[in-house]
């Protein structure tokens, strides 16, 4: 019941960051690069610094931690300034591709290297056994299939059908940006992995890698911001945040979609804190999260209305894409 319970904790984390691109949506006279960096200040600081806290025993500091393992945390960092790069590109997977097949390419990418580097570079090769690499292949596979729905969308559909969908949808353009934003993003599991010393011993177990997952998003927060600052100058979009009337609107959506997306992360966290006895399912839980997030992403790719039009053929490599995606989840742990 606790691997049941974790798991279901790690597919709610998931469901709300697959949806953390809808409040966007409702986002009012801002210009991308605006809006994206506002969002972040609640995604990638804001609430991984609260969650971190919850990590911190009365009568500690957040910061011993990081004081006393310095290295681990500048790693961590560094990693997540690498990841920041995957974010930014990600964003263009889903402008070229729309949520559905961005997510599905870009987050899949992420779940396979994720899962195969971290313990490459943190010296912990051990983990990768047959039922871990066994679920990558599964669920790389799973990726490709929905990778060839894409295609044949692609194939299928009118010019104006497919900017009906996706408003700038360029399936050679997307695929190069959402393969770039997978292999980026996996930064952030091999993050996440040199800060397993961030954390005080009696720390409970489904918060002990809150600390290391904020080390990861402030090293994103501080490429993206770069980035962002750098287009507000170069498209002289600053006014933007002195239209003090869209303040109520767009903050608050700002804050709603960074809520979701960080949910995610603490879901990783919660959940595995209920993996402690499958240390199969602990090596794999990264591909676990971006599996689901891939699934979910569909789900609103349907909702959209970003399959419409489509052939029935499509669907149905889109639905089987979907199936292994949801075996590949649970794969390691009967194959242990």
């Amino acid at each position: 019941m606790e691997i049941v319970l974790g798991l279901l904790i790690i597919a709610v984390g998931a469901f709300c960051q697959s949806s953390c691109y809808v409040p966007i949506n409702k986002i009012k006279q801002w210009s991308w690069e605006s809006y994206w960096i506002v969002q972040g200040v609640f995604a990638w600081l804001v609430f991984p610094f609260l969650g971190a806290l919850l990590a911190v025993p009365e009568g500690r500091s957040l910061f011993e931690i990081y004081a006393a393992n310095p290295t681990d945390a500048l790693w961590s960092m560094f990693f997540g300034v690498l990841w920041g790069v995957g974010g930014l590109t990600f964003g263009l997977s889903m402008r070229y591709l729309g949520v559905a097949l961005g997510q599905s390419i870009a987050l899949g990418t992420c779940a396979g290297l994720g899962t195969i580097l971290t313990p490459i570079f943190t010296g912990n090769t051990g983990d990768l056994t047959t039922p871990v690499i066994v679920g990558v292949i599964v669920t790389l596979l799973g990726i490709a299939i929905i990778g060839y729905a894409g295609s044949l969308k692609s194939a299928s559909l009118s010019e104006e059908e497919k900017k009906e969908a996706v408003k700038d949808f360029n399936f050679t353009k997307g695929i190069i940006v959402a393969l770039l934003a997978g292999f980026m993003s996996a930064c952030f599991s091999i993050g996440l992995g040199f800060g397993e010393s961030l954390c005080f011993a009696e720390s409970a177990d489904i918060y002990k890698t809150l600390p290391a997952t904020f080390m990861v998003t402030l090293g994103g927060f501080i490429t993206n911001a770069i980035y962002c600052f750098y287009q507000n100058s170069k498209n002289h979009t600053w006014a933007d945040y002195g239209k003090s009337s869209l303040y109520v609107n767009n903050i608050l959506f700002c804050a709603l979609a960074g809520v979701l997306w960080y949910s995610q992360f603490f879901g990783l966290s919660l959940g595995k804190g209920f993996l402690t006895d499958s240390p199969v399912l602990l090596t794999f839980s990264w591909c676990i999260l971006m599996s689901l997030n891939v699934t979910f992403s569909n789900v609103w790719g349907i909702i959209l209305k970003e399959w419409k039009g489509c052939t029935s053929k499509t669907i149905t490599v889109l639905v089987v894409g979907l199936i292994v995606l949801i075996i590949s989840s649970f794969l390691p742990q009967l194959l242990k």
